[in-house]
């Protein structure tokens, strides 16, 4: 529920309150008595996706597009007509239950921070995900992304193009690319003093800490997840509810990547830091990208009909460009699922032809322990080249024909030469 004020000027007093009659519209009238060009105050409660319907009639009829006009949450209402108001809106189900386009600007303008608290809380939001990235610790990563600014710049540029509101769209571009650079440039910086000052053991390989694996070849999955994160948060802008806990899901898409970027650059990993640069890159045009579809379909549009086209021009030459981005990033990200399916099929075509061999009549007593590969290591995926496999053998058996038999059943099952390496354990089962 919303209360609005506006200010009704010379003249209009009459057009006004008529209005409000004909809406149904429970109002008060204060006079002005400050001497402009206003004579009176009309204060009026509504349904949240009633106040841009009502405001554009009231501006039909004569109210200034400058007039002075407020609108506030208000937690009561307690009125037939107003509740009439909202049934009528709930059942012709009018504006989907969004917020008035003014509101909507006026959101999006408070989530996009000063300069200052941005640029500290992402630097801060940034040194703890990478910390949490060299911790291996998931809930650091998590605590991250809480503090996170990065929700209200993506907003701000996509509701600065629907509603051709140029100055705000730039603001969100330039937050954004600051936000971007910051992360890296910070994670970066931090990460170089971890490793020289010896907080972290010499020899860590950050590869094999899961946190930062999993942002190092990024697959289709994460292109999903920065879209959703980018529909949750217009939503979320749209309709009025908190924006805190969406504006994890968009720090989710955005600061580990960045921070395994700046981990990357600081331990000389040329895999790490490009996939992660790509898996930023895609999710920040994805963002922007679900956003500007979102509030368009959802009905936004500039205050003046003349600007429509306009809007509509710089939305579709804006959208056209994010695909093609979106479009050109993806080839990577395509190619890193078509080797993880192409690396994964491998895998079991080796344990199929492994469990094949055991299961002959001749190594019946042979059981499979353990299978543990080793990968050509590349920018888009990796393969394995190289299979060892443990065997439990009965005590004093002996299979010399083994290794040559599984090694060409491996290479059969595969499609592919492997180097297979057998070892043996002795079992002893005693019933």
């Amino acid at each position: 529920m919303r209360l609005v004020q506006v200010t009704i000027p010379t003249g209009k007093r009459d057009a006004v309150l008529d209005t409000l009659e004909d809406e149904g519209i429970d109002y008060v009238v204060t006079e002005e008595t400050s001497g402009r060009e206003y004579t009176a105050v009309a204060h009026f409660p509504l349904p949240t996706e009633a106040v841009e319907d009502v405001l554009e009639s009231l501006h039909e009829v004569g109210l200034s597009e400058d007039a002075y006009t407020v609108v506030l949450n208000a937690e009561t209402v307690v009125s037939r007509q107003f509740d009439a108001l909202s049934k009528r809106y709930e059942e012709s189900g009018e504006n989907g239950g969004t917020i008035a386009r003014q509101e909507l600007v006026a959101r999006a303008q408070d989530l996009a921070p000063k300069w200052r608290t941005y640029v500290v809380l992402t630097l801060v939001s940034t040194i703890i995900a990478t910390a949490g990235l060299l911790l291996n610790s998931p809930a650091t990563v998590v605590g991250s992304m809480v503090i996170a600014p990065l929700l209200g710049p993506a907003m701000s540029a996509s509701v600065g193009t629907v509603v051709d509101d140029d100055e705000l769209f730039r603001r969100g571009v330039r937050l954004q690319l600051l936000g971007v650079l910051l992360s890296v440039g910070g994670a970066a910086l931090f990460a170089i003093f971890v490793k020289e000052s010896h907080v972290v053991p010499p020899g860590l390989d950050v590869v094999e800490l899961s946190e930062v694996r999993e942002r190092l070849r990024p697959d289709f999955l994460s292109l999903v997840v920065a879209l959703g994160a980018g529909v949750a948060g217009v939503v979320s802008l749209m309709t009025g509810v908190s924006s805190a806990l969406v504006g994890v899901a968009i720090a989710v898409a955005l600061i580990p990547p960045a921070a395994a970027v700046g981990i990357g650059i600081a331990w000389g990993i040329p895999a790490l830091a490009i996939g992660s640069s790509i898996l930023v890159l895609v999710n920040v045009l994805s963002i922007n990208l679900a956003a500007l579809v979102v509030l368009w379909y959802s009905g936004y549009r500039p205050e003046r009909f003349f600007r429509v086209g306009q809007a509509r021009s710089a939305l579709v030459k804006r959208a056209a460009v994010l695909v093609l981005a979106i479009a050109v990033l993806s080839a990577f990200l395509g190619g890193v699922t078509y080797a993880s399916f192409q690396s994964a099929s491998t895998e079991q075509a080796v344990k199929a032809g492994v469990e094949d061999l055991t299961q002959t009549p001749q190594y019946e007593d042979v059981t499979l322990l353990n299978m543990r590969y080793e990968y050509e290591t590349g920018l888009v995926g990796q393969q394995p080249k190289e299979v060892v496999v443990t065997l439990g053998v009965p005590p004093g058996s002996d299979y010399p024909g083994l290794p040559a038999t599984l090694n060409e059943r491996i290479d059969d099952r595969a499609g592919r030469n492997l180097t297979v390496e057998v070892r043996y354990v002795q079992v002893a089962r005693v019933e």
